[in-house]
């Protein structure tokens, strides 16, 4: 207790310094944090799941997928031959499609803030179906199981993230016109009728309109177009998710929608939704591998350099009393114990204190860290980074005070007292 005592004397004895080299800590501690954060969650999304299994079925040769939705029935029935009594049904299923627009009509005056994204599909599947709502309470989503009772009766209702109302400056009840970019001609006269819960953050930026209202419009612009269909009305259906329960079931499930005859034209491709998501941010990999094995171990580094730095300044000032603290009796060891425990105490707990307020400030008052990567555009810092802070503040300032620890364990009584002598 007495040694513990006298590290934290020594911590006191220059504030300055100490405070310095704590936020120097603390900075360089949330700039790992936040990068953790991020690639703790694509790892984990990417991650084969051994039960509960979501399988994507997408168009097999062109990205972005454009799929009739001519195949919708077949696909979400999991493509079962009526002959195959072995035959695997999904436990769920959900189509989507994909609605770009804006809420402008001149391309010139187009920008970000009216930007309109929506996923076209059936609402009220997006309970039990969407990632990040199917797990939440019945209370915590509750928001979109208003909206979706609301979207029976409005059929051009839309369900809109609270991020892109606020971006668009609308709100629940408003009515928007949106036109097409990607369906170009195709607008929609829209009513705001409900929100996603705020648990998940995920869809802060996103909508759901009705696939029947979608079909509607569509059916619409051929009959003011002389009875000539949308270049795109047959390639409306992006994806299909459908749902079961393990991987055995997963693999029997492809092999019957990809020998089915009905979607050879175009042909399909079955795969689980970690294995899409790691395809589709194959794209950032060079990025995600520059941040995991280049910035990452980076700031560690100078991290230690800092601390060492810090350490090393302390062990020269205080040469004389590693002297006297020797001639008093205290063996090499202890010195090198009293300055690594010096530095172990500042680094712990500005690397803890530093993640605790990451955590507590990015979830609670931003919801998650504001950062997007493909259609991420938060990450939520996960509990564990209070953890890694601390252990990240403990081995850089081991690793960077071992040097100056040694050099004040090594110090010779006879060479000091000759110099004050």
């Amino acid at each position: 207790m007495k040694f513990l005592v006298l590290i934290f004397e020594n911590i006191r004895r220059n504030l300055i310094r100490t405070v310095l080299t704590s936020l120097g800590t603390m900075m360089l501690v949330l700039v790992v944090t936040l990068v953790f954060t991020v690639l703790t969650t694509l790892d984990y999304v990417a991650t084969e799941k051994s039960s509960n299994i979501k399988a994507i079925v997408t168009e097999k040769w062109q990205n972005p997928s454009m799929m009739p939705y001519s195949y919708a029935p077949g696909l979400c029935a999991g493509g079962v031959d009526e002959n195959d009594t072995t035959a695997v049904h999904p436990q769920g299923s959900m189509t989507w499609g994909f609605f770009v627009g804006s809420t402008e009509s001149v391309p010139a005056k187009r920008s970000f803030e009216n930007l309109f994204f929506s996923f076209i599909m059936e609402p009220e599947k997006a309970r039990s179906m969407l990632d990040n709502i199917d797990s939440l309470t019945d209370e915590q989503v509750q928001p979109l199981t208003d909206a979706v009772n609301k979207m029976k009766t409005i059929r051009n209702g839309v369900i809109m993230g609270e991020g892109r109302m606020k971006k668009m400056n609308k709100r629940i009840g408003d009515r928007i016109k949106v036109y097409g970019r990607n369906f170009r001609d195709v607008d929609l006269e829209l009513e705001i009728v409900g929100t996603f819960p705020k648990a998940a953050e995920s869809y802060t930026d996103s909508s759901i309109i009705g696939r029947e209202y979608f079909e509607s419009a569509l059916d619409a612009y051929k009959a003011t177009h002389n009875n000539k269909a949308h270049s795109q009305a047959d390639k409306s259906l992006a994806l299909v998710w459908l749902r079961v329960p393990d991987k055995v079931s997963f693999d029997k499930l492809t092999e019957q929608i990809l020998t089915a005859p009905t979607f050879s034209n175009p042909a399909v491709k079955c795969e689980t939704s970690s294995t899409a998501i790691s395809s589709f941010l194959d794209a950032y990999k060079d990025i995600i591998w520059s941040v995991r094995w280049f910035l990452a171990p980076a700031c560690m580094i100078v991290l230690s350099l800092v601390i060492s730095n810090a350490i090393s300044i302390s062990v020269r000032e205080r040469r004389i009393e590693f002297a006297v603290l020797k001639v008093l009796g205290f063996m090499p060891w202890q010195i090198l114990t009293l300055v690594l425990g010096e530095a172990l105490v500042v680094g712990t707990l500005s690397g803890l204190l530093s993640a605790t307020l990451t955590y507590f400030i990015l979830n609670g008052v931003w919801g998650g860290l504001p950062f997007q990567v493909a259609f991420f555009p938060k990450f939520a810092v996960p509990i564990q980074c209070l953890w890694w802070g601390a252990a990240m503040g403990a081995i850089t300032a081991s690793v960077g005070s071992c040097v100056p620890a040694w050099f004040a364990r090594s110090v010779r009584v006879s060479d000091v007292f000759s110099k004050v002598a």
